[in-house]
């Protein structure tokens, strides 16, 4: 024990302030760890399916096609005709000439099938839809000529008084 009349020492003193750090010096590892973290999570959450799409060409001007297309072109068996009407139902044109509604995708697929194989396998699809239908709807009008095969695609946009069922 130290007394009021005695010296003290170097070795007595006691260093409260603490040593200081290294000038400017910061530990940069936590930081790697958080940034590599935050990049496997975004890589493990991102999609890795790569979609597929159906190039479809633009309109090049705002007013209406003068181009016509035959009159005869439900008869040729080259294509497969589908209709999309306002209310969205799909109708195939059949063999005889008469169409075939279609409440669902899967009886469309089914109907695109059967009149593909009476038809002798043709590879084109036009599909004319109403300018109510919806997109979902003619994409899959599209897609099911897809499905079935068919390798080329002729989209139309029709009025309602030029669809005939």
């Amino acid at each position: 024990m130290i007394t009021e009349n005695e010296d003290l020492s170097d070795d007595d003193i006691v260093d409260f302030v603490g040593s200081k750090p290294d000038d400017g010096e910061l530990d940069m590892t936590p930081m790697v760890d958080v940034t590599f973290l935050l990049l496997i999570f975004f890589v493990m959450t991102a999609a890795f399916t790569i979609q597929t799409s159906l190039p479809i060409p633009t309109p090049q001007s705002e007013e209406a096609s003068t181009q016509s297309i035959p009159d005869d072109k439900d008869d040729d068996p080259e294509f497969i005709t589908v209709k999309v009407d306002a209310e969205n139902v799909f109708w195939v044109m059949g063999e005889d000439g008469l169409d075939i509604e279609c409440a669902n995708v899967k009886d469309l697929r089914i109907q695109m099938r059967l009149v593909r194989a009476d038809l002798g396998d043709p590879d084109k699809l036009i599909v004319e839809a109403n300018e109510e239908a919806l997109h979902q709807q003619v994409i899959a009008a599209i897609d099911a000529g897809m499905v079935i095969g068919v390798d080329q695609v002729q989209l139309m946009t029709v009025q309602e008084d030029d669809i005939n069922y």
